[in-house]
């Protein structure tokens, strides 16, 4: 097991990444936050609960509350949030309850939000049961929920307590999710660590048939780049924006299709595959540095095709969170393991790059 610490100004905690967590959480749990509160409520979906609840259990001297969110981004809303919360007050909950955060990163970002905002804030802990949600999305503190009109538009920073990524759940993810999960750690190699992007070029078939360690090593240095951007920016003042390199078009993606083609990880990684042709023709990259990326993101592919017009893609953009005062924001490679911010890519620097990823993606647009 690794133990990787995030110390912000608002906030310390350690996350653990390692097998076999889940059977002995209460007491790891206790032994991070302190002892267990009276009332102590689990937030997951059907399908994690079905394949995982027992194992859960196992460990709780007194059974938590288990309340239950449809698993999809459809039900990542705020009418999802004023039902649980209404189940949360007619449970008992009071200021001192703690919510552990059981599932995928809906599951993360939906029982994070409900923390911080029951009673004005609750203590929870993250036990996320995907790739994506360990390396990603259960780090730093995000939480929030989407809006018909753009993703992760309502929301906040409320850090968890301590996070717990059981490696062992990972066994039963099917391999699209897996697959999707391991975009954001090719990310990671890309903004940040030239090595962990060469050791995912090297040992894809380790990484792929789930070897514990090599899963271990991705997931750990994964989370160990995030923790570290995350102590240097809390609140994505600055460095931390680099994380979303891929987002403003996968997120454009995921609003162009109704969030029902693609798994958030696809959808950043056809975002990278548009961003690197941004940055080939910006120069922040070479051309075999931008031909050496696109075949590491679809060594873990492949992606689901699309057939979208690019303008709607394009449109989609400004919708980004990231975007001020309708200036879009991108972040571009700049060589192997660093990246920056960029607010003056022009319409057409854009929509060349769309089109390049559609063309990637067998959309057929020459007529449409």
């Amino acid at each position: 097991m690794q133990t990787i610490r995030v110390e912000t100004p608002s906030a310390e905690y350690d996350i653990f990444a390692g097998s076999g967590l889940l059977e002995t959480l209460a007491p790891r749990i206790e032994r991070a936050v302190g002892k267990l509160p009276r009332r102590v409520f689990v937030l997951t979906s059907a399908p994690i609960w079905a394949l995982w609840g027992e194992a859960f259990l196992s460990s709780f001297a007194d059974a938590p509350v288990v309340l239950f969110l449809e698993p999809g981004e459809k039900h990542k809303t705020m009418a999802s949030v004023d039902k649980l919360l209404r189940q949360m007050a007619r449970a008992g909950a009071d200021r001192g309850s703690l919510l552990i955060a059981f599932g995928g990163g809906i599951v993360g970002d939906v029982g994070g939000f409900l923390a911080a905002i029951y009673m004005r804030g609750i203590s929870y802990v993250q036990v996320p049961t995907t790739f994506l949600a360990q390396v990603d999305s259960s780090v730093g503190g995000k939480v929030g929920v989407n809006l018909p009109e753009g993703k992760n538009l309502v929301g906040n920073f409320h850090h968890p307590r301590a996070v717990f990524a059981d490696i062992a759940v990972l066994g039963t993810l099917p391999e699209r999710e897996l697959k999707a999960g391991l975009m954001e750690s090719i990310k990671a190699g890309i903004i940040r660590d030239r090595t962990l992007l060469r050791f995912m070029e090297e040992h894809a078939d380790q990484v792929l048939a789930r070897d514990a360690k090599a899963l271990e090593k991705v997931i750990a240095t994964s989370i160990r780049m995030k923790a570290g951007v995350v102590n240097r920016d809390e609140h994505e003042n600055g460095l931390r924006m680099i994380l979303n390199l891929g987002h403003t078009v996968g997120h454009a993606l995921e609003q162009s299709t109704g969030y029902k083609v693609l798994l958030h990880g696809e959808a950043v990684g056809w975002g990278m595959i548009a961003v690197l042709h941004l940055a080939r023709q910006r120069g922040t990259i070479s051309a075999s540095q931008f031909a050496r990326l696109e075949k590491a993101i679809h060594l873990y592919g492949p992606l689901p095709p699309l057939n979208l017009r690019p303008e709607k893609v394009v449109a989609a953009t400004g919708g980004d969170k990231k975007n001020v005062g309708g200036v879009r924001r991108f972040v571009l490679p700049v060589g192997i393991g660093d990246a920056g911010v960029v607010e003056d890519v022009a319409p057409s620097e854009l929509d060349a790059a769309v089109r390049y990823m559609l063309a990637q993606a067998g959309a057929n647009t020459a007529n449409r």
